[in-house]
């Protein structure tokens, strides 16, 4: 197998570099008709068949020999077991992993608030968790146990009281790895469905699989195209893009470490990102270097090698100042700032989904075991969207208690905007508790 790279170089300094740059990071999920259409017609399946739909398009799409529904249903008792089949070591790594998870996902948590005026008027929140959780797993070979804990902890975390599990078995292939991080998260039910179909089934519930408040968890175009259909019925995290990473360095870290840090990304798919920002042009040689040296040793190298060169890109830039402005301009999933003194830049950066501070920092102890959330905000969505986390279970309520005084004084205030809204049932409303004076 030959593998080469040919790495976009762009230069800020150059007078194209926006138009060039916007074009670099130009992404869309887009679902073509037939793509939405099937979705659709699979979504109307499941609202009108339930469990019949899903045991059919199992067997269609996942060619698993499935009789009924209660062959696509995992207990307790098989994710138990699960633990019991992976190896000692894996198990280590997935309970060390979880409680890291777990604690720093506890300092997230929400608590209700209130607070009494002068005149007795109580005003707060109410914070109360999701009764009920869907969690999307891919299955088969692109499997991710590190994304079971990443959904399921935080939902736990939060006091959702039902976790449900969608995982698809392709030609009945069950990943143990991912059967063994949903016991230690605490998911409640697994079934063994997946793409559009699944997420329908969360969505609408059926006679077997609950209906849920939201469905979190990465999928591919159907299940991203299906989150977007049943968004509104039910909540959603997000739409993800493919994965990014934005190394910006200030050139003294081993090229070889920057090189394999794109990589982490670039592996993940052929759409991937991953882009390098320095000062220093020498710098940007060395990793060149490294990456065409380290590229033939890696096991995905065809995929690292479609994205390097499709997506990925070493820019230059004036200096340090310049290179966070490039960040920010990029807002990009996973940013690391591998400087001699990260915590001084810090300040100045406002875009990005997880920062990943100094040289030692990669981007890989995110993903599985540092504790803050893999879940990020791709595609330049963080400049208004946050990591998955507690508060994305938890639901808030307003707290509104007016004493008598209160709602006489509230009233008049009330009944002026009323009035300049032409809404006089508003206004009388208010006007009726005014102490001293009836409404008109």
């Amino acid at each position: 197998m030959t593998v080469s790279t040919a790495i976009a170089r762009l230069n800020a300094a150059d007078q194209d570099f926006a138009r060039h740059l916007d074009h670099l990071l130009s992404w869309e999920s887009v679902s073509d008709d037939a793509v939405n259409q099937r979705v659709l017609d699979i979504i109307k399946a499941v609202r009108e068949r339930g469990d019949a739909a899903l045991v059919e398009f199992t067997q269609r799409f996942d060619g698993v020999d499935a009789k009924g529904i209660s062959d696509l249903i995992l207990d307790r008792a098989r994710l138990e077991l699960a633990l019991t089949r992976i190896t000692p070591v894996q198990r280590e790594a997935l309970e060390k992993a979880a409680n890291r998870v777990r604690i720093y996902h506890e300092r997230q948590r929400q608590d209700s608030w209130q607070y009494t005026e002068a005149d007795g008027t109580v005003l707060g929140q109410k914070v109360t968790p999701l009764d009920r959780a869907g969690l999307y797993v891919p299955g088969g070979k692109a499997s991710y146990p590190s994304s079971v804990l990443m959904n399921a902890i935080p939902a736990k975390v939060a006091g959702v009281a039902e976790v449900v599990m969608v995982v698809p078995t392709p030609r009945g292939e069950v990943n143990e790895l991912v059967l063994a991080a949903a016991c230690i998260a605490g998911v409640d039910r697994v079934f063994t469905i997946g793409g559009a179909q699944a997420v329908a089934a969360l969505a609408y519930g059926t006679e077997s699989v609950p209906q849920v408040d939201k469905i979190v968890g990465p999928g591919n175009i159907y299940v991203a195209t299906a989150k977007r259909h049943v968004f509104g019925q039910v909540g959603i995290d997000m739409i993800a893009g493919p994965s990014e990473i934005l190394v910006v360095c200030d050139g003294q870290t081993d090229p070889d470490w920057i090189a394999m840090d794109l990589f982490s990304q670039a592996e993940h798919d052929e759409d991937a990102q991953a882009i390098l920002v320095s000062p220093d042009a020498e710098f940007l040689d060395r990793v060149a270097a490294s990456i065409d040296k380290l590229l033939p040793t890696m096991e995905r190298a065809e995929i690292i090698e479609k994205s390097i060169n499709g997506r990925g890109a070493l820019i230059q830039v004036r200096d340090m100042q310049q290179a966070i402005e490039v960040a920010n301009r990029i807002a990009p999933e996973h940013l690391e700032l591998s400087v001699a003194d990260p915590q001084a830049w810090l300040p100045q950066i406002r875009h990005a989904g997880a920062i990943f501070m100094g040289r030692h920092t990669s981007e890989a102890l995110g993903d599985y075991c540092a504790g803050p959330n893999h879940v990020l905000p791709t595609s330049g969505t963080a400049r208004f969207s946050s990591p998955l986390g507690v508060y994305d279970f938890q639901k808030r309520s307003s707290i509104i208690f007016c004493s008598e005084q209160g709602a006489s004084e509230l009233g008049h205030t009330a009944s002026v905007l009323a009035r300049g809204e032409s809404l006089t049932a508003h206004a009388r409303s208010a006007e009726y508790r005014i102490l001293n004076e009836k409404g008109n």
